[in-house]
């Protein structure tokens, strides 16, 4: 049976509601030192609050929950450059259309025309074939992935101020990254570690996969006023035949399916939107959940502290209800919580 994607806030809804004042020095620069060092605030189902560690995390999940990490790769999807004409130019890959050929947002001062050649890296030429909305069209002289991984910058969010470094190579990635594609991490994932991992399921809890390649859309503001005029960004996703499986099983069982990270969240409530029961499914996702959601496929949530107004304050307010995310907002602030990628983590329970 299949659903219609169930885009459609809450009437009147607008950018305010969910608005909130930060203050910069609680945006996080640099990881904690140890993954699983990071804090933890669990929103329990009444609406609690309680201040927690990461490492915390096993003692608040139970035998048969089933954990879904999203398995993709961050690429160094940034690039530096010029064109023929001698002005710099920056580009950022947001998708991989063919082996020798991505969509890129670029920034120039003037936009190159179809059939420019640019330098990039001082290594290599790219050359422009057209636009597909506010995305250029590139022709690599090779494959994209080799030539990223040996020229390219790991694509730092824009409120992360210093240049990355081999430290960020490392720490802006999962341990469990494995299909290249995203050019943002899945950040909730960034909180585990192998260590962890191996309690996780020597206490039975289990764990499986989604994909979903994040694009650079995630960090642009919502421009609208009203919800409802949003336009919502385009995601690649896979769910899996296994993980299909693995939620049938841990339902079966009395277990939860929680997801770790929005990004999880996006692909398992799209999948369930196209078919119902879940099946295996692959496809690109505009999924815009806001409160009023009808969640069919998670059922708890780890994920880190998102930016005022945007669509992932939206989300984990469909997820837990407006006014407890406000209270936890306002007391994570309070308590000098640290904010955003490399920040502290939320476990939310419905």
């Amino acid at each position: 049976m299949r659903f219609p994607n169930p885009v459609l806030p809450v009437p009147d809804l607008t950018l305010d509601d969910f608005d909130y004042e930060l203050p910069p020095e609680l945006i996080a620069q640099t990881p904690a030192a140890d993954r699983t060092a990071s804090r933890l605030l669990h929103l329990d189902a009444q609406g609690g609050l309680h201040d927690r560690r990461f490492a915390d995390l096993p003692g608040l999940l139970r035998p048969h929950d089933l954990l879904v990490f999203n398995d993709t790769r961050v690429i160094k999807a940034r690039l530096f450059g010029e064109k023929s004409s001698g002005g710099k130019v920056e580009v950022l890959v947001e998708r991989i259309t063919e082996p020798d050929r991505a969509l890129v947002h670029l920034r120039a001062s003037k936009s190159p025309k179809s059939g420019a050649v640019i330098r990039l890296a001082g290594a290599f030429d790219v050359t422009m074939l057209g636009r597909q909305g506010d995305l250029f069209d590139l022709r690599f002289p090779g494959p994209v992935l080799e030539l990223l991984a040996e020229h390219g910058q790991t694509p730092l969010p824009p409120y992360i101020t210093h240049t990355p470094d081999t430290g960020d190579d490392a720490r802006y990635q999962t341990v469990y990254a494995r299909e290249p594609g995203a050019v943002a991490a899945p950040t909730a994932g960034l909180h585990f570690d192998d260590a962890l991992l191996a309690t996780l399921r020597a206490q039975g809890v289990r764990t499986a996969f989604v994909t979903l390649h994040v694009g650079a859309g995630t960090f642009l503001p919502v421009r609208v006023d009203k919800l409802s005029e949003h336009v919502m960004h385009s995601e690649l996703y896979t769910l899996p035949q296994a993980t299909v499986d693995a939620i049938a099983q841990a339902r079966a069982a009395g277990g939860r399916v929680v997801a770790v990270g929005t990004t999880s969240v996006r692909a398992l409530e799209s999948a369930a939107a196209t078919h119902w029961p879940l099946r295996e499914t692959r496809g690109d996702t505009r999924l815009f959940i806001t409160p009023g959601f009808e969640f069919r496929a998670v059922d708890a949530l780890v994920t880190n502290f998102h930016l005022p107004k945007s669509t992932l304050m939206m989300l984990i307010s469909a997820f837990a209800g407006m006014d407890p995310i406000r209270r936890a907002y306002a007391h994570a602030v309070a308590q000098r919580y640290r904010f955003f990628s490399y920040g502290d983590a939320m476990f939310i329970e419905r």
